[in-house]
């Protein structure tokens, strides 16, 4: 190689620092120059880094070509051969999209309430989950009374929440706490479409923290209910509510389900019976309550209730399967019935600290008074029973009593597990 500020020729050299000496070829004024001199008429080879060129006509001669022009024109080819192919893709890109938009969006598939996604589509799931399931999702507006604990007077006070519609009837599920336990004096329903229709509470229950509404209207846009009990840890979630207000209304949050079969207890204590919440990190905040927590089919699997206000990313709604028997009696015949068993008491783990007794179970709920004429009492169960399940499903408090309960319709049979001292034993009963 030769010294340092040395030139070969057609070639200068320079220090490069990271990987030693290197050379660059010395490129001529244009490519067109170099065409005109060195290829027309001619024919040439590149054995070595300068090459001979033989005249065609009387005489010949010999230049030195650099081989840098050649690579120049492979690399102008190259260019251009990319950005046809370019515009060939963008071409091909804009003729399928629409179709392929047209698959990636929500269908329905046999009638049903069912979403399909293309796989092999750029949009996303949260984007078609969204356009299925918002027109279902409508905001509650409330009036409720409320007593000034320091000066005792009567004042109204304004709430916000979140619901979905069960029936094109204009069946809507909520729960209890957005509609004030049912002690409201005003209540309001926002429909995707901008109508705001008065609404009536038909049901609700504040151990469950659900209720149902009714506004009158019909052929609305009706939710897909999914199953709860399949839930696995980890499975996407996407809730769709009113945080903060109307200003942000529908808005959307995605997660994942981060638990199962929690127990929490609500600021006031309405759904404090629940021990079988839906834990998730999809976003929950205020007026967020009442609305659905769906999977990536868009079937609802829960109803979001609450969240905890000293920490971040731990919402809680309540599964889709407790209020399924409720809402398919609203949904058959209008009307829902409970059955009633007849016993009056508290969860067992209160009573025991209360009252300072030990029982033989650590859970259930101890049964404190039976009503005379009820279905406990005829079929024989006593005072100081303690209830641990319901057709073979546990009994761990008065909330899965209720929810238990209401699996159930008026002629039913069901079979009733209670612990009697040390004994646990079935009792079939008619309701």
């Amino acid at each position: 190689m030769d010294k340092e500020g040395e030139n070969k020729k057609g070639l200068s050299k320079e220090k490069d620092y990271t990987q030693g000496d290197y050379y660059y070829y010395h490129a001529p004024s244009s490519t067109e120059d170099f065409l005109e001199e060195n290829v027309q008429g001619e024919k040439i080879t590149t054995p070595t880094n300068t090459e001979e060129v033989q005249d065609s006509g009387e005489s010949s001669k010999t230049k030195s070509i650099p081989k840098e022009p050649r690579a120049k024109i492979g690399f102008l080819g190259v260019f251009l051969g990319a950005l046809l192919g370019g515009a060939l893709v963008l071409a091909s890109g804009i003729y399928f999209l629409p179709g392929l938009i047209e698959q990636a969006l929500p269908e329905r598939e046999n009638g049903e309430n069912s979403i399909v996604v293309n796989e092999n589509s750029d949009l996303n799931i949260y984007s078609a989950v969204a356009e299925y399931a918002m027109p279902s999702v409508v905001g509650i507006t409330t009036i409720t009374l409320e007593r000034d604990l320091f000066f005792g007077d009567i004042r109204e006070r304004p709430g916000l929440g979140t619901g979905v519609i069960v029936d094109e009837r204009g069946y809507i599920l909520t729960n209890s706490h957005v509609i004030g336990d049912g002690e409201v004096t005003e209540l309001m329903v926002l429909l995707h479409d901008g109508q705001e229709l008065p609404a009536e509470v038909l049901w609700n229950e504040a151990s469950l923290d659900l209720a149902i509404i009714k506004v009158d209207e019909d052929d609305l846009p009706v939710a897909h209910l999914g199953d709860s009990d399949n839930l696995r840890v980890g499975e996407i979630t996407i809730a769709i509510g009113n945080p903060m207000g109307l200003d942000f209304e529908r808005t959307l949050t995605q997660g994942v389900v981060s638990g199962l079969n929690r127990s929490i207890t609500t600021s006031g204590g309405s759904a404090e019976g629940i021990d079988n919440f839906i834990q998730t990190d999809a976003s929950i905040n205020p007026g967020n309550s009442g609305g659905p927590l769906l999977n990536t089919d868009a079937q609802v699997i829960g109803i979001n209730t609450a969240k905890l206000q000293n920490g971040e990313g731990l919402g809680f709604a309540i599964p889709i399967n407790t209020a399924k028997p409720i809402i398919e009696q609203f949904v058959e015949t209008g009307e829902f019935r409970p059955v009633y068993l007849g016993v009056q008491g508290l969860n067992a783990e209160v009573y025991q600290r209360s009252w300072g007794e030990e029982l033989s179970v650590s859970h259930g709920f101890y049964v404190a008074e039976v009503n005379p004429g009820s279905v406990a009492g005829e079929y024989g169960i006593e005072s100081g029973d303690v209830i641990v399940g319901v057709n073979g499903q546990e009994v761990r408090n008065r909330g899965t009593l209720i929810r238990e309960l209401y699996k159930l319709t008026p002629g039913d049979r069901a079979t009733v597990t209670i612990v009697r001292g040390e004994e646990e034993f079935d009792i079939e009963v008619i309701f």
